[in-house]
């Protein structure tokens, strides 16, 4: 536990109990939404291949994981460690221009 607090700037253990509850909130969440969210867009289970659906699925997942998470963490009052991890995360994806563009444009509007 002590590795995530010096990892991650977490400065005590209830910290650290709300960001694992935001994470696991997230996962699950995410998971249930994407599913009607595919059927809205006319991609059900049911009537196409798997070979469709599944990579549909986790594609979907990954951007409403990011809304989610960022959410979420407003909502426990974790706002600032989740969007740095959110940028962060971005980057390891090799998506930095969207961090980059997102913080130009909270910076302007703040």
């Amino acid at each position: 536990m002590g590795n995530f607090k010096q990892r991650w700037n977490i400065k005590s253990n209830w910290q650290l109990v709300v960001i694992v509850i935001v994470f696991a909130l997230t996962g699950t969440t995410s998971s249930i939404l994407s599913k009607p969210i595919l059927t809205f867009i006319g991609i059900a289970k049911e009537d196409v291949s798997v070979w469709v659906y599944y990579p549909s699925y986790i594609l979907l997942i990954l951007p409403v994981y990011q809304i989610l998470l960022v959410s979420f963490g407003f909502v426990f009052g974790q706002f600032t460690f989740f969007w740095e991890f959110e940028k962060k995360m971005l980057r390891s994806l090799k998506l930095g221009f969207i961090a980059n563009w997102l913080d130009k444009n909270r910076k302007r509007n703040s």
